[in-house]
């Protein structure tokens, strides 16, 4: 990796941090140089605009879910195994310092149309099909019914880990997780075959 990637890499690294706090539309060129104490000229040639700094932090912070989150995961035997797998390093991944910034990023850009949150429907979309293709995975070992729906499964987990979301960053229940494993449960139980 070259110098001026690495460089760009670890200011991803603060801008995600960043964002987790203030959201992509509090994130600005300013305000990144403001807390990585470089110059604003200096981010600028790095990213162009705030619109350009928010679609690499977004595509950053996929790379990084994906590295930390799904491929571990995949290294688990399939179906069952590997969604359990998946949803703990969520569960860690979500509980970081700021959250998830992908979960959040879906609240604050549902509405707003422009390339920012088609970037983020798109890691929105690729999130559902791991999910769905690892129950489809379940599936075929025959861990779970021929007729279970891979989508329905995707989604009903989603609004798991969404609820997660919002009783630990908001409520701040330090049940949450306990919680949202009992809701994993019952979804694979009336999954099995």
């Amino acid at each position: 990796m070259s110098k001026g990637a690495a460089t760009r890499d670890v200011i991803l690294e603060e801008a995600g941090r960043l964002a987790g706090h203030v959201g992509l539309g509090g994130l600005t060129i300013g305000s990144l140089a403001t807390q990585t104490e470089l110059s604003k000229s200096g981010l600028f040639a790095h990213f162009g605009s705030k619109e350009s700094l928010q679609l690499q932090v977004l595509r950053h912070t996929a790379e990084r879910f994906a590295i930390e989150v799904i491929r571990p995961a995949l290294r688990e035997p399939r179906g069952e195994p590997r969604l359990r797998a998946l949803f703990e390093r969520w569960l860690t991944w979500s509980s970081d310092e700021g959250g998830c910034l992908l979960t959040a990023s879906s609240f604050e850009l549902d509405d707003q149309p422009g390339p920012v949150r088609e970037q983020l429907v798109t890691n929105q979309r690729d999130w559902m099909d791991t999910i769905a293709t690892m129950f489809t995975s379940g599936v075929t070992e025959g861990q779970f019914r021929a007729d279970a729906d891979p989508r329905q499964f995707a989604q009903d987990l989603e609004g798991v880990m969404l609820a997660f979301h919002v009783t630990t960053r908001l409520l701040r229940d330090p049940d949450a997780a306990t919680r949202a494993r009992r809701a994993l449960d019952v979804l694979l139980t009336a999954a099995r075959s």
